[in-house]
């Protein structure tokens, strides 16, 4: 082995250590989300991660060399890509998983105390709320009831506030209860008691759908959308696809720590724990991301909303048999009309089952 070859595989396996380390392949990890894949493929999120646990001698981060194309320029990319990270491994684990901003409360962008009338609020807005419930207080706006509620003036207008409370989902009913001992579970019997099918034959008839604390929590804690941005001063060609697609999942990886910090009872796990759910299941997530993205469309998949890829441009980037087994995967949630409840759930079940 040549100096420069020990040298990549040293970096290799520094990065490994500090972010999340792939599968054996992509299309592996495709396979173990196929609905009607076989009981080895989809009995346990970690199946293909075998011998990888540790992230010591797991795959770089960046898709194997036969996805990748071989050799070539597009090795080189790949060795490129590899040889150019030799970042502390420990140091930027740590930074990654603890600088990571705190989730803000909805209303007006300051530090969340928790879940308030299930939406991420601060202290200062859920009391804000409940006194106004409470108190059944009417207020005016004494501009055109467009005022920006910001942690600095979210006292400058009170009957903004209260719209922008109600417009993130802070829910009424909520603080309605707290007001008579016992309330909750009244309330919670007289649901129940309504959403009885003997007592109540119009609930045949498609409903909302009922509340799931847990879910909701998911649905908050749902990252904003990224964008590939590629450059359109280069011209198309395998390079800049994979050159693409590798700045995108870097920046996904950031996200998805981000995102996993938000799951009920995963910041309480040792940072060890945590980068190992990280590492084996970081692929999958991002996997599911693209199939749930992807529905709409036909015979396309949507990496990003600026960056969609049919058959000809995956079979240009050396990605085809990726492209084919993530569609086979779309078709199969289609045809399971997959809603947005279920592909977060989904989410958090890979990272807790790998």
């Amino acid at each position: 082995m040549s100096n420069k070859d020990r040298h990549i595989d040293s970096s290799c396996s520094s990065f490994i250590k500090t972010e999340p380390s792939s599968p054996a392949s992509l299309t592996d990890s495709v396979n173990h989300h196929s609905p009607g894949g076989s009981s080895d493929a989809s009995g346990s999120y970690s199946s293909t991660m075998n011998g990888h646990q540790n992230g010591l001698d797991s795959p770089p981060l960046y898709p194997s060399a036969p996805i990748l194309g071989g050799s070539g320029p597009v090795r080189k990319l790949y060795d490129d890509c590899s040889s150019t990270i030799v970042e502390d491994p420990q140091t930027k684990c740590e930074y990654m998983l603890n600088s990571m901003p705190k989730r803000l409360c909805l209303v007006c962008g300051d530090i969340a105390s928790g879940y308030h009338y299930g939406v991420a609020s601060c202290e200062a807005c859920k009391a804000f709320f409940k006194r106004t419930i409470q108190g059944n207080i009417e207020y005016s706006c004494p501009a055109t009831n467009e005022c920006e509620i910001t942690k600095r003036r979210r006292k400058s207008c009170q009957a903004c506030r209260f719209m922008k409370c109600l417009k993130v989902g802070m829910l009424k009913e909520g603080v309605r209860l707290d007001r008579v001992r016992g309330g909750r579970q009244k309330y919670k019997r007289r649901i129940d008691a309504e959403n009885s099918p003997y007592l109540n034959p119009q609930l045949v008839q498609p409903a909302k759908k009922p509340y799931n604390k847990i879910v909701s929590h998911l649905l908050v804690a749902e990252p904003e959308k990224i964008y590939a941005m590629p450059d359109p001063t280069v011209p198309d060609s395998d390079i800049k696809a994979l050159t693409t697609l590798c700045d995108l999942a870097d920046r996904e990886l950031v996200v998805i720590i981000g995102w996993a910090k938000h799951i009920p009872g995963f910041s309480t796990l040792s940072l060890a724990d945590q980068m190992s759910l990280l590492q084996s299941a970081w692929m999958e997530i991002l996997i599911l991301g693209v199939v749930y993205r992807s529905l709409s469309f036909e015979d396309e998949l949507v990496y990003a909303d600026d960056y969609i890829m049919d058959e000809d441009q995956s079979k240009l980037a050396g990605l085809l048999d990726l492209n084919n087994a993530i569609l086979q995967l779309v078709k199969k949630y289609k045809s399971m009309k997959l809603e947005k409840e279920e592909f977060v759930t989904l989410k958090a079940i890979a990272l807790a089952n790998s």
